[in-house]
């Protein structure tokens, strides 16, 4: 017993070291990124603490070897539990927030007094079981990497590892010509709307850019960072999703995830083709009864904040079919921007927005930014992502591959958009 405690503590720290090594060392657009901090300095997120933190709570896991002791049905148990405690958690703080908004409430403090007190009890009782119910969930993507060939000696490189947490927003800073990320900033969980509003205009009218704060389901830290949600199917998608941009981060690819935005798309349309493709056969072979609900395969690499409501694959086109439309809003900007009209198309953008709105999706900014963040996922056609060929591609090397095992290992090794066109015959 004790030898495997030690070697799962060695995996461990081997993971954290390669992975530690390479993400300090990615590159930035210096120029722009630093004169962009002068607007979000005192909100930014601390990377260096959050990873220790987890880094350190993975470690003491691993040594108590938990999952080593449960039984598959017991593991099932346990994470179900968890998942019941973050939906009373989520609606108590739902029942939290009507008091504290209605003006009709006076006496707030007392009204709220037994929610604050449940809520209190059910964190911690999530606190007991959630680092057992994360060891499960990992235990079990481990194991369908295995059957799937993407391990090394039958263990994941680098393991599985992720801990939920409430995330940093995300600044994004694409050039107003072109829609194409320049940088981007992490920012404090829970910086207020007008604080993320002050720092898009100042960064914008600063630096000539289109800015927009959004929000992230996950970030390929190591361990992974991955959003409290009652949507568990979704969560499953996030932590294959991000693993994936952790076992690239250790190849060509991922080294070069910001190198152009080329790669970056090529990063992230890989990372959601693994997750929508392995989180159905995780969810079906231990969670069957959630698997039958899954009805938003093709956006789970996305926020849920960001989510349409009603999104999943209806068998018929709904009236209005928010993937067409944000298409068709891509492809029109790119042409206006392409003619130097940059003011024609940011009206251009405002005014789908709006159009946006009156269908039900509440889209705070419709810009550059927007769809230089979101069009990056491309694992399927249309939505934001447009005519950019990144997306077809990448999904074409699927195709033509095997295995997906095949697929990864092959589009890992690439560090250009021209090796990809070459992989797929299709070279300029």
């Amino acid at each position: 017993m004790l030898d495997r405690i030690l070697t799962d503590l060695e995996r461990t720290l081997l993971g954290l070291l390669c992975v530690f090594c390479l993400v300090s060392s990615a590159p930035h657009a210096e120029y722009f990124y630093d004169r962009a901090r002068a607007f979000t300095r005192p909100y930014e997120f601390n990377y260096d603490a959050w990873t220790a933190d987890a880094a350190w709570t993975k470690l003491q896991q691993s040594a108590l070897g938990l999952p080593n002791y449960v039984s598959r049905a017991d593991g099932i148990s346990v994470v179900m539990d968890s998942l019941r405690l973050t939906e009373s958690i989520l609606r108590a703080e739902d029942q939290l927030q009507v008091i504290f908004s209605d003006p009709n409430v006076k006496d707030k403090e007392s009204a709220s007094a037994h929610l604050r007190a449940e809520r209190k009890r059910l964190d911690a009782r999530q606190r007991q079981i959630a680092p057992l119910a994360e060891s499960v969930l990992q235990g079990q993507v481990s194991q369908i990497l295995s059957e799937q060939g993407l391990t090394l000696g039958g263990q994941p490189t680098p393991p599985v590892l992720y801990h939920v947490s409430p995330l940093p927003m995300n600044l994004v800073m694409s050039k107003r010509s072109k829609i194409e990320q320049v940088a981007s900033i992490s920012l404090q969980p829970d910086i207020a709307l007008e604080d993320q509003v002050k720092i898009e205009d100042g960064v914008a009218q600063a630096l000539d850019f289109s800015t927009l704060v959004v929000p992230v389901g996950g970030i390929g830290t190591y361990p992974t960072m991955v959003m409290r949600t009652d949507s568990f199917n979704w969560q499953v998608g996030v932590v294959i999703h991000e693993w994936t941009h952790n076992f690239l981060s250790l190849h060509p690819l991922g080294a070069n995830y910001g190198t152009t935005p080329e790669l970056r798309t090529m990063n992230e349309t890989t990372a959601s083709i693994v997750e929508n493709e392995l989180g159905p056969v995780l969810l079906a072979r231990y969670y069957p009864t959630l698997a039958a609900s899954r009805a938003d395969l093709n956006l789970v690499a996305w926020p849920r904040a960001f989510l349409p409501p009603k999104a999943g694959l209806p068998e018929t086109p709904p009236p209005f079919d928010f993937r067409a439309e944000m298409h068709t809003t891509r492809v029109r900007a790119d042409e206006l921007l392409a003619e130097g009209k940059i003011e024609e198309a940011e009206a251009y953008m405002e005014a789908r927005r709006q159009v946006f709105w009156q269908n039900g999706y509440a889209i705070r900014k419709l810009n550059q930014a927007y769809f230089a963040f979101y069009g990056a996922y491309a694992d399927i056609p249309g939505g934001p992502a447009g005519e950019d060929p990144v997306g077809p591609a990448v999904r074409e090397l699927r195709a033509q591959s095997a295995t997906l095992a095949d697929f990864l290992y092959k589009i890992a090794q690439m560090d250009s958009f021209d090796e990809l066109l070459k992989a797929i015959g299709k070279a300029p």
